[in-house]
Order: structure tokens, then C-alpha cells, then sequence
């Protein structure tokens, strides 16, 4: 038996399924030299039966007509009016009706043959109201005299690209401006603190340890340096339990808690209490506040108890913070020499390795650096990076650790030639513009020098000094001590003997110290914004599970310095203060409602790495989230990749404002599908701060969005129907200002807002009047979805489960036509079903697959994470456009959750019709030897006779 694979396809041929397609596969068995085929017709036939079929239930259930007439009825012009644009190019279309001389009643509407009767009235239940339409005259004339509807009136408008994104910059600078100038405030204060305080050495003060706190011994009393101390969750704080009236005091692992510095540092600083505290009553969105001190304590604002791992050991150290080394140093470039002669063998060589991981553990962004090897001869450690200088971020510093574990000891030491080849690159990578144009350093760190090589310095670095020296000594060998405490003295630098692993850490922060002085001397308090991070250690600290933590955020942190005159020109740093900003304060400052549904605000620093962007998110690796150890490295290159010659990034790197323009491609559901479109970018710099922010605009019904208008009265009544909700990540009403509006909710707070008894509330009227808008427009839905349920001979089969809304202002309406523990997806539409709800950068997927078919069509897929979980449903969805013109804006989405099952049995149904006269088919889907498959427009399988019930998972997992 010879066997052939023969395929035929066919679009569906109705509008309503326009992107699904049908494979059918033919086992051909040669029968007395004759063959059998499936003629195309019969495929065509196949595909027009279903896509009708499932087209009209998902119409019907949906609700798309009914919502899609209530637009048109609302934009058609008035006899007499001209519908043309008026004037300026951007406003599109403008009209107003009157339901009086609407050419058809608005309060009636038609879905599937039949005739409704009118909107609910306010404070009447639904099936009071469904009843009164089913008893209603069913016409179509006219609407009754006595009828009468909320007046309504849209204006489309293109959107200002420019505008938009300067308006945007103007809101982040202000939003900035407050967390530095609370951080100001901290640093006054503990100025002045340290100014009035005189160290004691022999101070004795019980202080609140973030450790210790509320800890007890064997026989029930509070621990030395513990104490009670009151923690209560709050919700703005991850839902810790934390104490907002005082600070806590965390010391790190290897420090002593009771050292004369450490009390000393602690006494004085607890005059930042009370500015904490006020800070927040300013400004209620600030989070962590703290100062962490040169001497190593780190107090923190609110009180919040911290919690060792498993060892014992909390592996914080705020003196390795990228916002404090950013704030106590200037950029700086950084040559690390490591002996590898033949005395360093064993622990010696152990001990440098370690010391040359803790000098690049405190190297930031800003920073240059590479790493030489010496013995008789010079070895880079990186031999493709000869002679030059690379930015210490985090990829590169953990790609020389690597290359670390490889040195070994042999030979004799030549360091003068190390030094030379140090200055040489120093010199040649300064004078081309390169680096960070500020500091210059070379790091030595040996058990010894034979000479003190003032020859090699005269020629390279004397009389200016600009290049500081800071010798690590290695070893408890003092003999050569002399000569490398010369060359620190002699070059501005600092000397160091580190005898054991143990004394690494602590010896390697004192070049902080040194390297900071011009900054203290000068009095430069400068503002130090970081990039994008995740503070996994603090985290860990605080105990925060996944989903509440670790977030994404920036911190604004300033130096603080000894202002006392006796050692005001030693330039003593004291330490550094800080407040974090999590990049959802960012997000909510972003008018989501004016992007369109694929537009999106992105952020970057003056290095290119992205502050906020939609694809800076977590990773997944078997259905979990994988965390990457640090974000702060990812640049705008790298999401933006379709811009090959950086010109978008090299513009906002440069602070420039402008527009860019390209075809991009972007991915959705987690990267399994793609959506092409033509992206234009507009960019400006926000003052005060090194980032740039950038606003990007999808052509086509993305550059365009129209304004609403209802009466308030009408929109507060709609808004506040049951069936409505608003998205969560949005923000309508700034609740987080006040204290006191914390516990409401936003629809609570736009009613409050809307009718004058909050008028100090910080809304943004503009997107609330869209809202409202959306909320009376979409308003006959929760009656007609109603009114099915209720009517027994529709849905029999509970086929379909849910019908939902959802539109550009993030309000959403649902409707239930089975009972809730009867749904088959329980998580469709809920804060666990993250890319099927309006979240704080993008729409839901079903909403943005949707807006890119063609208007009237329904998109249909099933949901990744419930055919993982055997959850069996199909989504179907389509798009509302205000105009019925390519340029018009997306009003909304609607769609329907059906069962898996129930879709399968329509499509085998419509399989097994034929062509033939007397009914009979030869030819279907319930041939053994046909394999029939149904797939989406990103060519996922749907349906396929292969999945049985009882292996679905398994068979889901190869299919999708």
C-alpha cells in the first residue's frame, strides 16, 4: 500500500471568521488504479457552514452589533449638518444627536432578528427591566415622545505626538522633583545632626536593631538592642508589617553592633526620625526612605523587622548600593593590577581574587574598567579587551570574574611595566572621549613592591595627579609595606593590607572614601538618579514572596557630608540618603487612554538602559517567572531592535527631542505572537534627572482617539452598575496622595470628585469624562446580556460561558451565563490572568488581537495557560471602531468565553456536510483515513481529531 499526503485549505469564506483555516489531510490508498480525493468545494463548504455558524453565536452572545449600531447611531449627523472635517486637520468628525430626530430609536436595538425595548432606568433591577422589553410593541418605529436619553456628542482628534510627550516629561520632572527634594530635606537634617553631636567613645544607647526587634531569650525578655516594637501590615508597603512613626537600625553581618562608631553614628542620626516622618505626611507615595553611613549601619524609614537566611547571615552591605557608590564618587576609570608571580601562590592568590571581585563590586554604570594580570610579562585578563577600557555593568564585571578563577602564580613580578602599560590605557582611552571623563584610578593589589618606581610616575602622572593609586597589600608580610604606602601618598591614593578573607570587604570600601573628597571639599551635593534595579538582598531581608516582590525601581540618593570647621577640608563623607521609586509611580502618570491600544511610553538613562519599558518584565522558564539578577543592564537596543543604527537611541542618550519613525514587530502572549505595524516614536528629555522618556504610536487607528461627552449624572449612574469594573493599574484618581482617601475605591473616588465633595482629589478629568462616556455607551449591554441569560431556550447547552467588554478608558463589563463554579477557565478576566485584563503598560491580548483584524470579524484562540492546565475553552473577540473608516479609532472590544467542546462539536457538525443530493457524504471529517485540523491565524492548532479527552494535556503540550 503506497500512501500520499495531500493538503487542501480554505479561507473562511465568511466574514465572520475571516482568519481561520481548515487543513485537511488525505491517507490516499490506490484502489484498482484509481484515486480518491476531497474535492476544494467541498472544503470551501466545510469552512463557510462553520464560520457562519460560529460567527453568528459569537455576534449574538457578544453583543458586537448592538454596541456597534449605538456608536454609528451616535456619530450620524444631523439633517443639515455637515459631517466634513471642520478647519484644522485634526479633528476628524463631530456630531450630536437627539434621539427625537434619530433616525432610529436608541433605546431599541436589534441582534439577531429581534426587537428590544429600552434602557434600564436608574435604581430599576435588570429583570424588571428585561421584562418590560419583552412586553413592549415590537417596532421599529420611532422612539416614544415621552423616551429620553442622555445626550451625547464625540470629536475625533489625531493625537499630538510632540505634545504628548512633553506634557508627559513635564509630569515625571515634577514627580522627581518631590523625592529629591525630600531626600534634600534628609540630608540637611543629618548634616546638622552630626554638627551638634560630639563623639564618646564610651556612648552607651539601646537602639532599635532591624534584626533584634521583638525577639525574646529563653526566658521570655526582650533581647539586648531588640526591644518591643509595634509593626502593623500596610498595604503600601507590600503589605509589610512596618512601624511609620520610627526608623530601624540594620548593622551588617561582620560588624559589631555595639562598635563606638556605630552607636555614635546611630545617636546622631536618630534626629531623621522626625523628618521621615514628615516626608511622608508630604508626600504620601514616597516608600523606603534611609541613610546608609560610611561606617556600614543602614537606618531605615519605616521601621520594619529584617530576617537572616538560613545561615545566620544578611548579605546587605549598603556601601556596595549602586546608589550609594553613585552618589558618594564621581564616574571614574579604573585600571586593576593583580600580581601572579610565584609568591602569590595559594591563599594569597585566593585572597587578591576576592579583593579584585569586592573593587568591582563597587563599580557602577558610570564606571570603566579592565583587569591586568602581572608577572614577568602582562597578561590581560580579558585578552579580547587589550588596551582599552569597558563600562563595569553587570554582564561585563561578571564576565571577569570568570576569567578570575583562571589565574594561577608563577614567574617573578615586573610591576613597573604593569604600571606603564595602566597610565598608557588610562591616557590613550581619556584622550578620545571615552569614559567617564572624571576620575582615574589604578587598583594594586600585590604582597609587595621592590622599589617605589617614582621614575615610572614622573613620567606618567606628576606634577597633576591624575591618576590616584591605592595599593592592596596582601598578606600579613610588612616588609615591602614602606614602598606601597609611598606610592598611595605620593599619587593621592590610599593604602590597604588585607591579611584575610575576612578583612576584604571592610579595607576594599576606604578608597570610597578617598575618591570622594572632592566632591565633600567642593560641597557638590549632587542628585544621583540609578537605573532601573531589583534589590533581591533587601528583599530577601524583608521576606517578600514573589508576588509582592522584589519590584522594579529607581532610587534618588545625595552625599552627606562632615560640615564641622575642624574637618571641613578633610572631606569626610558621613554616608548617603535615599528614597526608592517604584516604576509604577511612573507607570501611573502615563494617559494609557491616549497611546491606542498598542502605543506605549518607554524611559531610558544617559547610559541607553532602559528605566521603564512594556518588554523590561520578568522571564518564564516552565510556566514560572525567572527573575534576571539585575535589570539595570538592559538597553533600548535590545527591545528596540528593529532601529539597526541606534538613531532612537543615540538621540534620547543625547537629551534630544524629536521623532523617529519605523515598521516594527511586537510580540504578545508571552512572545508567541506577532503583530507587525508602523511605529512612530516621539522623544524629549526630562529636566532634572539624566533620563529621557519616549512615546510610541501604532499608524492607523493609533494616531487617532475622540472625545465623549455625557452629562455627569448620567455617566456616575452607568459607572456604578455591578457589571462594571475599572482596571486596577490604571489611574483615574491619585488615592495614594491623601491618607485619607486610601480606602476608597476609584469609582468611589470619581463620584466623589465628579460631584464636588472632594475637590482637592487629583483626577484626571479629561480620561474621566471618557469613562464616563464609555459607561453609558456600553450601558444596553448589561440589559441584552441579561435578558439572554434569563431566556431558557437560548444557550441550552451552556456552550457559552461568559460574555465581556472592555474598552479604551480600561472599563470593562462581564456577564456570567452559567453559573460561576460552573466555568470551565475560573482565572479568564481576573488579577491572575495577567495578559487577559488591562494592565498598567498594555491592553488585554484578546483586545489587541482583535484591533488588528478586519472590523467585524472575530479573532479566536485558545488561552495558552489553560490548555497547559487541561482549563479547555476557546476566546472569541472583536473590534468596535467609533467611524466606519480605517483611520477611526478603536472604541472597545467584546467577546465571549466559550467551551472547547462546545466549539469542537460545531466545527465536526459542519464536517460532515456535502455537496450531494441525497444527503449522503462520502467524503468527511469522520474518515479514518482524513485528519482534519482547525487553526488560528498565528497557526496554533484549535481542533484536531488526534486530542481524546482523557490525554488532552499531553497532546496540548505538543500541539501549541
Amino acid at each position: 500500500m503506497q500512501g500520499n499526503w495531500r493538503i487542501l485549505f480554505s479561507h473562511m469564506c465568511s466574514t465572520s471568521f475571516l482568519l481561520l483555516w481548515i487543513f485537511v489531510g488525505l491517507n490516499v490508498v490506490e484502489v484498482a488504479g484509481s484515486q480518491q480525493g476531497i474535492p476544494l468545494s467541498v472544503v470551501k463548504l466545510w469552512a463557510s457552514a462553520f464560520g457562519g455558524e460560529i460567527k453568528s453565536i459569537s455576534a449574538k452572545y457578544s453583543g458586537s452589533q448592538l454596541l456597534q449600531k449605538e456608536l454609528w447611531a451616535i456619530t450620524v449627523p444631523r439633517p443639515g449638518t455637515n459631517s466634513s472635517s471642520e478647519g484644522s486637520s485634526s479633528v476628524k468628525g463631530s456630531s450630536r444627536i437627539n434621539p427625537k430626530s434619530s433616525p432610529a430609536c436608541p433605546g431599541l436595538w436589534e441582534e439577531g432578528g429581534t426587537t428590544r425595548g429600552s434602557a434600564r432606568k436608574h435604581g430599576e433591577s435588570v429583570q424588571t427591566a428585561y421584562r418590560k422589553r419583552l412586553q413592549a410593541p415590537n417596532l421599529g418605529t420611532p422612539c416614544p415622545e415621552k423616551y429620553k436619553e442622555p445626550e451625547k456628542s464625540v470629536r475625533v482628534e489625531e493625537i499630538d505626538g510632540v505634545k504628548l510627550v512633553k506634557n508627559l516629561a513635564m509630569k515625571m520632572e515634577e514627580m522627581f522633583r518631590k523625592k529629591a527634594e525630600a531626600t534634600r530635606r534628609l540630608v540637611e537634617a543629618a548634616e546638622e545632626a552630626h554638627h551638634q553631636h560630639e563623639d564618646n567613645p564610651d556612648l552607651q544607647y539601646e537602639y532599635f536593631n532591624a534584626v533584634l526587634i521583638n525577639e525574646v531569650d529563653d526566658e521570655g525578655n526582650n533581647v539586648e538592642l531588640g526591644g518591643e516594637f509595634l509593626l502593623e501590615p500596610n498595604d503600601h508597603f507590600n503589605n509589610l508589617s512596618v512601624n511609620v512613626s520610627l526608623s530601624v537600625v540594620q548593622v551588617p553581618t561582620n560588624m559589631y553592633n555595639k562598635d563606638p562608631d556605630i552607636v555614635n553614628g546611630v545617636y546622631w542620626s536618630e534626629a531623621l526620625n522626625k523628618v521621615f516622618v514628615d516626608n511622608f505626611e508630604r508626600d504620601p507615595t514616597l516608600i523606603w526612605q534611609y541613610f546608609g553611613s560610611a561606617k556600614g549601619f543602614f537606618r531605615q524609614y519605616p521601621g520594619v523587622k529584617w530576617h537572616p537566611d538560613e545561615h545566620g547571615v544578611i548579605g546587605f552591605d549598603c556601601r556596595n548600593r549602586k546608589w550609594y557608590i553613585q552618589a558618594a564618587t564621581s564616574p571614574k576609570d579604573v585600571v586593576i593590577l593583580v600580581d601572579v608571580s610565584g609568591s602569590m601562590k595559594g591563599l594569597r592568590l585566593t585572597i587578591a581574587r576576592q579583593t579584585v571581585s569586592s573593587i568591582l563590586d563597587t563599580l557602577g554604570d558610570d564606571d570603566f574598567f579592565n583587569i591586568i594580570a602581572y608577572n614577568q610579562e602582562i597578561h590581560y585578563v580579558e585578552p579580547c579587551l587589550n588596551g582599552t577600557l569597558v563600562r563595569a555593568d553587570r554582564a561585563n564585571k561578571d564576565h571577569f570574574r570568570e576569567h578570575l578563577d583562571k589565574l594561577f602564580a608563577k614567574g617573578i613580578g615586573l610591576l613597573g611595566e604593569a604600571l606603564n602599560e595602566a597610565f598608557t590605557i588610562l591616557n590613550d582611552f581619556n584622550q578620545t572621549g571615552h569614559g567617564s571623563l572624571c576620575s582615574q584610578a589604578i587598583m594594586l593589589v600585590t604582597d609587595g613592591a621592590t622599589e617605589m618606581y617614582d621614575n615610572v610616575f614622573e613620567k606618567h602622572n606628576w606634577p597633576e595627579r591624575k591618576v590616584r593609586i591605592f595599593p592592596y597589600l596582601i598578606g600579613r608580610e610588612s616588609a615591602f609595606a614602606d614602598n606601597l604606602k609611598w606610592m598611595a601618598c605620593a599619587n593621592k591614593g590610599y593604602f590597604s593590607q588585607i591579611s584575610t578573607l575576612a578583612d576584604v570587604q571592610e579595607n576594599v570600601m576606604r578608597y570610597l572614601h578617598v575618591m570622594s573628597r572632592p566632591k565633600v571639599i567642593d560641597h557638590e551635593h549632587d542628585t544621583v538618579w540609578t537605573e532601573a534595579y531589583v534589590d533581591s538582598a533587601l528583599s530577601q531581608a524583608h521576606k517578600l514572596n514573589e508576588k509582592a516582590g522584589p519590584s522594579l525601581m529607581t532610587t534618588v540618593a545625595m552625599p552627606v557630608f562632615s560640615t564641622k570647621n575642624e574637618t571641613k577640608n578633610q572631606g569626610i563623607l558621613l554616608g548617603v540618603v535615599g528614597t526608592d521609586i517604584p516604576l509604577q509611580e511612573l507607570m501611573k502618570l502615563i494617559p494609557k487612554h491616549m497611546l491606542g491600544i498598542h502605543g506605549y511610553v518607554f524611559a531610558i538613562t544617559n547610559n541607553g538602559y532602559i528605566l521603564t519599558h512594556p518588554d523590561l518584565r520578568p522571564l518564564y522558564q516552565e510556566g514560572q517567572k525567572r527573575r534576571k539578577p539585575n535589570y539595570s543592564s538592559v538597553d533600548l537596543s535590545e527591545v528596540e531592535w528593529e532601529d539597526k543604527d541606534d538613531i532612537l537611541r543615540n538621540a534620547m542618550v543625547n537629551r534630544k527631542t524629536g521623532t523617529f519613525s519605523m515598521e516594527v514587530k511586537k510580540t504578545v502572549d508571552k512572545g508567541r505572537r506577532v503583530l507587525k505595524m508602523h511605529n512612530d516614536y516621539y522623544y524629549t528629555d526630562i529636566k532634572g534627572t539624566p533620563f529621557s522618556v519616549g512615546v510610541a504610536l501604532s499608524r492607523g487607528h493609533g494616531k487617532y482617539f475622540f472625545r465623549g461627552n455625557v452629562s455627569v449624572e448620567a455617566g456616575l449612574r452607568d459607572l456604578e452598575q455591578p457589571d462594571v469594573a475599572l482596571a486596577d493599574e490604571w489611574t483615574y484618581c491619585n488615592i495614594e496622595e491623601e491618607h485619607e482617601h486610601r480606602h476608597l475605591t476609584q469609582i468611589q473616588a470619581i463620584k466623589l470628585f465628579m460631584t464636588g465633595r472632594r475637590p482637592h482629589l487629583k483626577c484626571d478629568r479629561e480620561l474621566i469624562q471618557e469613562v464616563l462616556f464609555d459607561a453609558v455607551v456600553t450601558a444596553p449591554l448589561e440589559a441584552y446580556w441579561t435578558g439572554l441569560a434569563l431566556n431558557k431556550s437560548e444557550n441550552s447547552d451552556k456552550g457559552v460561558e461568559i460574555a465581556f467588554l472592555g474598552t479604551r478608558t480600561g472599563l470593562s463589563r462581564t456577564n456570567l451565563f452559567v453559573a460561576p463554579d460552573q466555568l470551565s477557565n475560573k482565572d479568564f478576566l481576573t488579577a491572575e490572568d495577567k495578559e487577559g485584563v488591562f494592565n498598567a503598560d498594555h491592553f488585554p491580548l484578546w483586545y489587541k488581537r482583535a484591533a488588528e483584524q478586519v472590523p467585524g470579524t472575530f479573532v479566536y484562540s485558545i488561552p495558552f495557560s489553560t490548555a497547559l492546565e487541561n482549563k479547555s475553552v476557546v476566546l472569541a473577540s472583536t473590534a468596535i471602531q467609533l467611524l466606519d473608516d480605517r483611520k477611526s479609532p478603536i472604541v472597545a472590544a467584546v467577546g465571549i468565553q466559550m467551551k472547547l467542546e462546545f466549539f469542537q462539536r460545531k466545527f465536526w457538525t459542519a464536517c460532515r456536510q456535502c455537496t450531494a443530493l441525497d444527503g449522503k457524504c462520502s467524503i468527511s471529517c469522520d474518515n479514518e483515513d482524513i485528519n482534519c485540523y482547525l487553526i488560528d491565524n498565528n497557526g496554533f492548532i484549535l481542533v484536531t481529531e488526534e486530542q481524546s479527552q482523557d490525554s488532552s494535556l499531553e497532546r496540548w503540550k505538543v500541539l501549541l
